[in-house]
């Protein structure tokens, strides 16, 4: 059965409907027919084609024009909008302070920052020797790099320990495939190393003149191995030091913070494993710190005497135990802070004299310093109801100082330093909101739904104080709820221009995130999946409920896993959203976890299931959002995703739309707009992406019929 793809979209009549759109017509996706069959269960992927733009099929130059068609109509619908969305684009870049510096970080010598200029789109990467008086450098001028190119990303920035050398990795596709360059700093000049298809992160040895980077598949893009390059020689004869046979496993290679050792990483969502070697014996074999183990992952810390592990061995929300740094293996490992059940360690940042554990008790993050002499331990405490909160700029071992970043719904990103010794605490610098901001005009709250098995999903809100609850107010509701990954509360500017405009701005803290402890992912992955969105739409209906909203006014956004939450819950209860707002989402579920070439496909065995296992196949069939549209009425939905997304393919959300448009029985908007010189995170210019958030914005203001 085929129709062909539909391009006269600008055939538009005056006639309206009620929101004010344009009666122009969406294109038509071509069907082809695909079978997929295994497990007995045999479905015809009639939209399976549109995968070929990677896949160099005989259809990459449909896909292409189905995109552009696709593009063609957004732009034709969203067309009145234009005037309002460059005012709310305008509107939001004023807000953000364009010559700027960040707070800068001491490391080896040197105090290392970064800055913008006015009117530029990326940054300039500088230090300073000694004193923040001394003379700058200028060590990337990113805004001159990145000069004529749709897209730029130059990360991983290395110093060699002799501070006289850089590493950095660049992207100008947007499929996080790096090239490596070599910058030396006492000459200015910079050499392409050759060394491409990377990760852009590299690790100096001592000697200053051995690097390690890691090596990815050319194909799903997959972390696989880690190479030893040394300056100077063909990057043909690099050692591959170690390569992961188990491609559900990410790896990579880090240094300590007290540069005695390099650590290769390898780990999935359920375990883990450590390699490693003294920093300045380059050539040495890699050790095993402790073999994987099922279900246990750790993660360590070098001290001068010891290592510290952070585990979830016989530990649910994990501990800390104690090691020498000559017998690493599981016996010698001692409990240091023993299991809590109602307390989740999320980590440690180390110094010579203290120890500072990031937590998480009751679903806010909480930060513990310890004595290393004393063993006193002291608690930092926050009295907003709701906030994020992460230590941050920290990589001198040396220090007393300890540096974190807060944030809330009301407060903009606040970096502290706290001087471990003293107590004092200094506030560095608060995210400055340019043109004013007022948080005593704004209420956070912080609430709980009740899920359908009686559990207690927390929400944090804000809104514009004088807010009536009368069901009338529009209200914006995000989650994530994959990984493991919390979404805290924390601020955004951008987000002023919703609540200046009676908007209430929610986020649901759903199984699947870690937020209030490790059973809370446990619930919300694998053969547990369905917990996290029926948790969002119990979050959605205790809102309406307590009368933020009503179904007429009720929005909900998510992006990349967020955007499978958006697919599930547009199939699950379509009728409780008047809008869906869906970023690069994974919509595909069972096709893409049975095709071994996609991107990250087996890296996320442990997060969906196998799908080659019926019992996980049949889960994920249940849930998926392509497979699982029905003949019935959806929500106005707006779908945007990258050409060149490495994470979640550009295809997932075109088939999506395709078959949503074919079978939906209602005249609400579908919109798929496709970045064709991007991928996963969109613009790299720091203004660009504002122009993605006006328009998602004006998609719901035009439902609302707010115009300016």
């Amino acid at each position: 059965m085929k129709t062909t793809i539909t391009t006269s979209l600008i055939a538009i009549t005056c006639m309206m409907n009620a929101q004010n759109w344009p009666n122009a017509k969406p294109p038509i996706a071509e069907k082809q027919d695909h079978f997929r069959e295994i497990h007995g269960d045999k479905v015809n992927d009639f939209y399976y084609w549109m995968n070929a733009y990677f896949k160099k099929g005989k259809d990459s130059t449909k896909v292409v024009n189905y995109l552009t068609a696709e593009n063609t109509y957004w732009e034709t619908m969203m067309k009145d909008t234009e005037p309002f969305r460059e005012q709310l684009f305008q509107e939001m870049k004023a807000r953000v302070k364009e010559k700027d510096e960040s707070v800068p970080v001491f490391k080896n010598g040197y105090y290392y920052y970064s800055k913008t200029e006015t009117g530029k789109q990326y940054f300039k990467y500088c230090r300073k020797k000694g004193n923040l008086q001394a003379p700058e450098e200028i060590l990337l001028d990113v805004d001159q790099m990145a000069e004529g190119k749709a897209y730029y990303s130059a990360a991983g920035f290395s110093i060699s320990p002799d501070n006289s050398k850089l590493i950095y990795g660049v992207d100008d596709v947007s499929r996080r495939q790096y090239k490596l360059f070599l910058k030396d700093l006492t000459t200015g000049k910079t050499t392409d190393l050759g060394i491409k298809n990377v990760e852009s992160g590299t690790v100096w040895a001592e000697d200053n003149k051995t690097i390690f980077y890691t090596g990815k598949n050319e194909t799903t893009l997959l972390s696989e191995k880690i190479i030893r390059h040394t300056l100077g020689t063909d990057p043909s004869k690099d050692v591959t030091v170690y390569e992961e046979k188990d491609k559900s496993n990410y790896i990579g290679a880090v240094k300590s913070k007290n540069s005695k050792f390099i650590m290769i990483y390898s780990s999935a969502t359920t375990s883990s494993e450590i390699r490693y070697i003294p920093s300045d014996q380059p050539y040495e074999t890699f050790k095993v710190f402790q073999a994987r183990m099922k279900d246990v992952i750790y993660d360590i810390t070098p001290l001068e005497d010891k290592f510290l592990i952070v585990t979830n061995k016989d530990a649910l929300n994990f501990k800390v135990m104690e090691t020498p740094l000559n017998k690493t293996s599981l016996e010698n490992w001692k409990d240091v802070i023993p299991h809590r059940k109602d307390v989740l360690v999320e980590g440690i940042e180390e110094f010579k004299n203290y120890l500072v554990f990031s937590e998480r008790q009751n679903g806010l993050g909480q930060l513990v310093i310890q004595d290393r002499k004393t063993g006193k331990k002291e608690f930092l405490k926050f009295d907003e109801p709701t906030y994020a909160l992460r230590p941050m700029g920290n990589p001198e071992y040396n220090t007393d100082n300890f540096r974190y970043g807060y944030t809330s719904m009301v407060t903009p990103m606040s970096q502290y330093e706290q001087n471990l010794a003293t107590g004092e605490r200094k506030l560095l610098k608060q995210q400055e909101v340019v043109g004013g901001y007022d948080k005593t005009q704004y209420v956070t709250e912080r609430i709980f739904a009740t899920a359908k098995d009686g559990t207690k999903i927390p929400m944090s809100i804000v809104y514009k104080k004088g807010l009536v609850k009368n069901g009338k107010n529009p209200l914006l509701l995000y989650a994530y709820g994959s990984y493991g990954n919390s979404m805290d509360a924390s601020f955004g500017s951008t987000r002023l221009s919703l609540l200046n405009r009676g908007f209430v701005y929610a986020i649901a803290h759903i199984r699947g995130g870690q937020e209030m402890g490790r059973q809370w992912y446990e619930d919300g992955k694998m053969m547990k999946k369905m917990n996290t969105f029926t948790d969002f739409i119990d979050c959605g209906e205790y809102l309406v409920k307590e009368k933020y909203t009503s179904p007429e006014h009720l929005y909900a956004e998510g992006g990349s896993a967020g955007g499978l939450l958006m697919g599930a819950i547009a199939n699950l209860k379509p009728e409780l959203w008047k809008g869906v707002l869906s970023h690069v989402p994974f919509v595909d579920v069972v096709n893409t976890m049975l095709d071994e070439t996609i991107p990250l496909t087996t890296n996320e065995y442990d997060e969906w299931g196998n799908p080659n296992n019926k019992e996980a196949y049949f889960y994920m069939k249940s849930y998926s959002p392509y497979e699982n549209i029905a003949k019935k009425k959806y929500p106005n939905i707006l779908i945007t995703t990258g050409l060149h997304d490495s994470q979640v393919q550009y295809f997932e959300p075109a088939k999506w739309a395709a078959k949503l448009r074919d079978l939906k029985t209602d005249n609400n908007i579908i919109l798929l707009k496709t970045d064709m010189s991007f991928g996963h995170g969109g613009a790299s210019g720091r203004f660009d992406y504002l122009k993605d958030i006006a328009l998602s914005y004006a998609f719901m203001f035009k439902l609302e019929g707010i115009t300016k």
